[in-house]
């Protein structure tokens, strides 16, 4: 137990770190760690209470930086989406949302690369009431949805600290309602608790250190690094399925 809370521990802090600088991609690493180390069945649980605290630290580093307008439409259907994503968990396993989630993201970074000029189309701040809804649905069945609503955010304009902020205020209502959830049900075990404690204390440095290099970067670089990381999410995405594409094949 005391070498997987070390590989855990790591990943957490590393993971942490590069998703401050990117708006996304702490459970990259995370997910398929604790889904080789503990199982799939651990995946949702143990990657939610990593994902509550180290989300709630963000909220604290950067609490003058969220949008409470765009957080105030997204969270009705959020709650609504988690509460009914959350409890289809407990009673099933749909793996080919992870390979609808990796196709939808490399596609939308494909479509921002192709992009020659600014569009015309704007990004209501309605749009994320239901966006909110798929987002935590998708979330409460796998456990992370990943940077599946970057576009829309990067869309609307916000960049860097106001992005970082946004998202965490967002996600953290989510993974509360998926922890009740998860416990009313049995699909959290003392043991899966355990291990994202372990998950959300090691993000604290991360997010410290990630603050700290995130003031010294460029809106430019930082928007690249956020399409960067949608493209490898997506793709490890499709990999993890790979088994499931060759039986579409």
């Amino acid at each position: 137990m005391s070498i997987l809370l070390v590989w855990l521990t790591l990943a957490s802090f590393l993971s942490w770190f590069t998703s401050t600088l990117a708006a996304a991609g702490s459970p990259l690493l995370l997910i398929p760690l604790v889904n080789l180390l503990l199982g799939s069945g651990a995946v949702a649980p143990v990657i939610t209470i990593g994902m509550l605290l180290g989300n709630s630290q963000r909220i604290f580093l950067f609490w003058s930086d969220i949008n409470w307008k765009i957080t105030l439409w997204y969270l009705p259907g959020a709650i609504l989406g988690a509460i009914l994503g959350a409890y289809l968990f407990t009673q099933m396993n749909i793996e080919w949302l992870q390979l609808a989630i990796g196709l939808f993201l490399i596609l939308s970074v494909v479509g921002f690369g192709l992009k020659k000029q600014e569009s015309s189309f704007r990004i209501a701040t309605w749009y994320f009431l239901p966006a909110g809804f798929l987002y935590s649905f998708i979330s409460g069945l796998i456990g992370s949805s990943g940077p599946l609503l970057n576009p829309l955010y990067l869309k609307y304009g916000l960049i860097k600290e106001e992005m970082i902020a946004t998202k965490a205020a967002n996600v953290v209502v989510i993974h509360i309602v998926k922890i009740v959830i998860y416990l009313a049900f049995g699909a959290m075990t003392p043991q899966h608790l355990g291990y994202g404690l372990a998950i959300g204390l090691a993000a604290a440095p991360g997010n410290l250190l990630g603050r700290y290099v995130l003031r010294s970067m460029s809106n430019q670089h930082f928007r690249q690094l956020a399409l960067a990381t949608m493209a490898i999410t997506g793709i490890l995405m499709l990999w993890q399925q790979r088994d499931l594409l060759q039986f579409i094949h």
